[in-house]
């Protein structure tokens, strides 16, 4: 009678363990090998063939979902279809750190391009629907070890023909596909990186500012400007230096990096930097002479860092990229007779 027992149970054990670990795989939401809609399992993400409507969401929307957690979608549909997402209005995830989604977010990707679309976290607004270029589309969400939010996110989607996916009416422009001059003037009225990051690229403006201050390959740009205070002197000196306040000197002048460094194919913000150049009248010149100018007689070339917009080839929009340019500096002056200058 034992032995028949012993056999019974150890046929039991193995189901028990499975039973087990598929109880274990639902809690933490982890996908089947075949689920409804197409939905397969995949090493690095999820992929859904997409036949008609359907959903993807945060795990325990919507309800605060867990930490730690990555998960990647990639809707699949027909070559001749395109791919509509359609955010649910309860939308709330981690706030961002100084305007930028950091920690946890969810991202919309174009997986044939491989650019990203935008990146949205926090609870003021909910994001836009997005309609993809091609018949793919990627979505993904990361959350970090701490402060989990809720409700998360729920995004919907549905199949769209190619042929009526295409707004009506007339095209307008995207501003990374203005003329390089009316794109420049457009940028230079702007306050902020910020802004200008938001005008060229209103959904991912985000990714641009994280990737723009990323360590790059290049030496970052250096100053070499060292402000020196005038030389105190006694009273019977201060009318004197009050005249050179305004005779041949050193002063701030404002130039257009367009112009000065002669690139009309770029643009950059700041569009305008200061530099010292030699101003002033030679009204105490002490050469004898008819014509005396003030010119340089001690130049330097300084660094300063800036954004650089250029436009991709084959108009692909725009690479953004902090640079060095190199601008000339007037450190001493000296008024001389023009036709010695000349």
């Amino acid at each position: 009678m034992i032995l028949p027992l012993l056999f019974l149970l150890a046929s039991l054990l193995p189901q028990y363990g499975s039973e087990a670990e598929s109880s274990h795989v639902s809690k933490f939401h982890l996908p089947s090998v075949k689920e409804q809609n197409g939905v397969q399992e995949s090493q690095q993400e999820k992929i859904i063939t997409v036949s008609g409507e359907g959903m993807v969401h945060s795990p325990d929307f919507p309800h605060t979902y867990p930490r730690n957690t990555v998960l990647v979608w990639r809707l699949v549909a027909s070559r001749n279809m395109k791919i509509q997402l359609t955010f649910d209005e309860r939308f709330g995830l981690e706030d961002p750190e100084d305007g930028i989604c950091k920690y946890d977010f969810v991202e919309i990707e174009e997986p044939t391009e491989k650019t990203v679309l935008g990146r949205w976290c926090g609870s003021q607004s909910v994001p836009t629907s997005h309609i993809s270029k091609g018949s793919q589309i990627r979505i993904r969400f990361i959350s970090d070890e701490y402060f989990p939010s809720e409700p998360g996110f729920c995004i919907r989607y549905s199949l769209l023909p190619v042929s009526v996916s295409e707004p009506e009416g007339p095209v307008v422009l995207p501003p990374t596909l203005h003329g390089i001059d009316e794109l420049s003037d457009a940028v230079a009225d702007l306050g902020t990186v910020e802004e200008v990051m938001k005008y060229l690229e209103p959904e991912r403006w985000q990714l641009d500012i994280e990737e723009l201050y990323k360590p790059s390959w290049h030496a970052l740009g250096k100053s070499f400007i060292h402000n020196k205070k005038a030389r105190g002197g006694a009273d019977l000196n201060m009318l004197r230096e009050e005249v050179q306040l305004y005779s041949c000197t050193p002063r701030n002048f404002s130039v257009s990096l367009r112009e000065e460094l002669k690139r009309t194919d770029a643009i950059f913000w700041p569009s305008c930097l200061l530099v010292k150049r030699c101003g002033g009248n030679c009204a105490c010149c002490a050469h004898r002479c008819y014509d005396c100018q003030c010119v340089p007689a001690k130049v330097t070339k300084k660094y300063h860092e800036v954004l650089l917009l250029k436009h991709r080839s084959g108009g692909r929009g725009l690479q953004k990229s902090m640079t060095d340019v190199a601008l000339e500096h007037h450190e001493e002056c000296a008024c001389v007779c023009k036709d010695d200058w000349d």
